[in-house]
């Protein structure tokens, strides 16, 4: 075991030096700490099958590249994977999509306004749409980094949604759902670093 983890150790230093990648960045991309790479490279710990997985698709070679030994003179294809990714205009998309929902959302309210009704619940039922879009692509580009914040607001769309759906009845009370389930939120993120920690103090 202790030789497996010396080879994937070697791996990763080799592969994150040579893609000019410090273990902060690294760990960024993986959602872990620093202390937790520097620990899978000093061989003190062995990175999960979904880690390992991740670390290759980084890097663009396989998991059993990682866990191969290598020869020193052996040439290594670092991947545009990586590099393109961290230099692709995130913000940029994020706002064209958030731009385009919200379009569309303008479209169809003017559709409905020439045919003689003002449906501004259009742009209500655009939220959650918007909100799930923008989740996704920082769950990609920005490693969900504020994904408890969209998570949050998704939340509170779909909640406020429901009461638009039922104007006409006034269901107020049905924000009062927003309690429980935002403190739901909270404790899944919370348990999510929790469970994070323990793996840096292996």
């Amino acid at each position: 075991m202790k030789e497996i983890e010396t080879t994937i150790a070697s791996n990763i230093i080799e592969l994150r030096t040579r893609a000019g990648m410090t273990q902060l960045e690294l760990a960024e991309k993986l959602n872990y700490s620093d202390k937790s790479v520097s620990k899978w490279e000093r061989a003190e710990a062995l990175p999960d099958v979904i880690v390992l997985r991740n670390i290759a698709d980084i890097f663009g070679v396989t998991v059993d590249y990682l866990a191969r030994p290598h020869d020193p003179d052996e040439k290594i294809s670092i991947s545009i994977i990586d590099s393109v990714k961290s230099n692709i205009p995130y913000k940029i998309i994020m706002g064209i999509t958030a731009v385009g929902i919200m379009t569309v959302a303008t479209i169809l309210f003017i559709i409905f306004w020439l045919r003689g009704s003002i449906y501004w619940q259009v742009f209500v039922y655009a939220l959650p749409v918007l909100l799930t879009d923008l989740l996704v692509l920082n769950s990609i580009w920005h490693e969900g980094k504020y994904n408890f914040v969209i998570i949050s607001l998704l939340v509170l769309s779909i909640v406020g949604t429901l009461y638009v759906i039922f104007l006409k009845y006034n269901w107020w009370q049905l924000f009062l759902i927003e309690i429980p389930a935002e403190a739901l939120v909270v404790l899944s993120f919370r348990l999510y670093h929790v469970n994070h920690n323990k793996d840096d103090n292996k």
